[in-house]
């Protein structure tokens, strides 16, 4: 099918090709991936998709975290995870006082309690 779709020269089956080219970058070591994603963006600032132009720009801005994740594999989803469970005791302690109440509020939230009165 994607032969087809090559074929036929249509931009979305190029920017097909191109998503699955990306999310191939991502299974090589971390000694070729700099080259491969090198390689990726040039081909996305020539493109001549807009959608895709913006996103070689942006990947080429951010090119050094990207790299660094291949040698660390981390990323920001325990805080992005810790920031969630923040805003949600903030909505919950609204009006609190001071920070020392909003961290409390987290400690609760967060405790995983048991509350339930044994009758």
């Amino acid at each position: 099918m994607l032969v087809r779709l090559k074929d036929c020269n249509l931009d979305t089956a190029k920017a097909y090709r191109m998503r699955l080219t990306m999310q191939e970058i991502y299974q090589y070591p971390c000694e070729i991936a700099p080259m491969v994603l090198q390689d990726w963006i040039q081909w996305g600032l020539r493109c001549r998709l807009e959608p895709m132009v913006d996103v070689a720009k942006m990947i080429k801005a951010h090119y050094n975290g990207i790299i660094q994740w291949f040698s660390s594999k981390l990323n920001n989803g325990l805080l992005e995870g810790i920031n969630s469970v923040f805003q949600a005791a903030k909505r919950k302690a609204r009006g609190y006082r001071s920070d020392k109440n909003i961290i409390a509020m987290v400690y609760l939230l967060q405790g995983k309690l048991d509350f339930a009165l044994n009758q």
